[in-house]
């Protein structure tokens, strides 16, 4: 039954989830370039945006429900339902607000959304929220993370392409986030045990730090790249991450069919290409600005 009222709730967050981010690309767009030497500035122009104020304050919301779901499922279920919200965003992009969605990108929501359902359909069944895990391999997982978001972050000063700027901060904000549901869903299993107490943990500086960072590398992916590509690129990372979170830190169980394990490895390589095909190409790449008032 928990994992039931949980299926429900990552329902709801994944519906405003993407409202939120749709409104805060807007918003995002139309506030001044974020700079990061200048955090309190930065934070304050963005949110001097009604739009990115409203799609922030959606997001806070969906977080809560987010929060809510990972205290009474197993992480890697709620991730796979949370995936499934995907396959809404090309549409709500163009319906409300009028966002353009190319071939490509609807290929690639079509093989991520489909990888993902794959991957949430073969999921042992699971009982209780799975909120124990092992130190060493929360410290690792975590600090792996990291160190995949930095690089995504400083792509460009290591040679990257310009144009996918946008996308590699979408993808660094994506594992961010997912190093905070990681964090998250520690705490609740902490907090389950000790209390309040729970809350006086490392893992809350973590999270925390986690959720600034991606505060910041989102807004500005959302500045630089294109809305579907970005804000799916971001969803699909910290899904995945929180995915193979469940498995390698919570011990969330894999499926002991042969088949079922063959199907994951499909759909983890559907997500892979997806995530190449997303991207605009090159030649069609258009400034920020134009973007954001087509």
């Amino acid at each position: 039954m928990s994992s039931f009222f949980g299926i429900l709730l990552a329902l709801a967050c994944a519906l405003a989830t993407n409202v939120g981010f749709l409104y805060k690309h807007r918003g995002a767009c139309a506030a001044p370039a974020v700079d990061i030497r200048r955090p309190l500035a930065t934070a304050a122009a963005l949110f001097a945006s009604p739009l990115f104020t409203i799609g922030w304050v959606i997001g806070a919301g969906a977080w809560v429900f987010h929060v809510a779901a990972m205290s009474v499922a197993p992480l890697s279920l709620v991730q796979a339902v949370l995936a499934g919200g995907i396959v809404l965003l090309a549409v709500m992009a163009e319906q409300m607000l009028g966002c353009r969605v190319g071939r490509r990108q609807w290929l690639g929501l079509g093989l991520t959304a489909f990888g993902l359902m794959l991957l949430g359909f073969t999921l042992p069944a699971s009982h209780g929220a799975h909120s124990r895990f092992s130190i060493p391999g929360m410290i690792a997982f975590e600090a792996g993370l990291i160190v995949v978001g930095a690089l995504l972050i400083l792509g460009r000063r290591m040679g990257a392409p310009e144009e996918h700027h946008g996308y590699m901060l979408g993808a660094a904000s994506g594992i961010l986030f997912g190093v905070s549901d990681v964090a998250i869903k520690a705490i609740s299993g902490l907090v389950g045990s000790s209390g309040v107490a729970g809350l006086a943990s490392p893992w809350t500086f973590v999270c925390v730090a986690a959720s600034v960072a991606a505060f910041y590398s989102s807004a500005k992916g959302l500045q630089d790249g294109d809305a579907v590509p970005v804000i799916a690129v971001t969803g699909t990372a910290a899904n995945v991450a929180g995915i193979v979170g469940g498995f390698i830190v919570f011990g969330d169980p894999l499926p002991a069919n042969p088949v079922s394990l063959i199907v994951q490895c499909v759909a983890f390589a559907l997500v892979v290409g997806a995530a190449w095909l997303m991207p605009a190409p090159v030649g069609a790449a258009a400034p920020a600005v134009a973007r954001a008032v087509a």
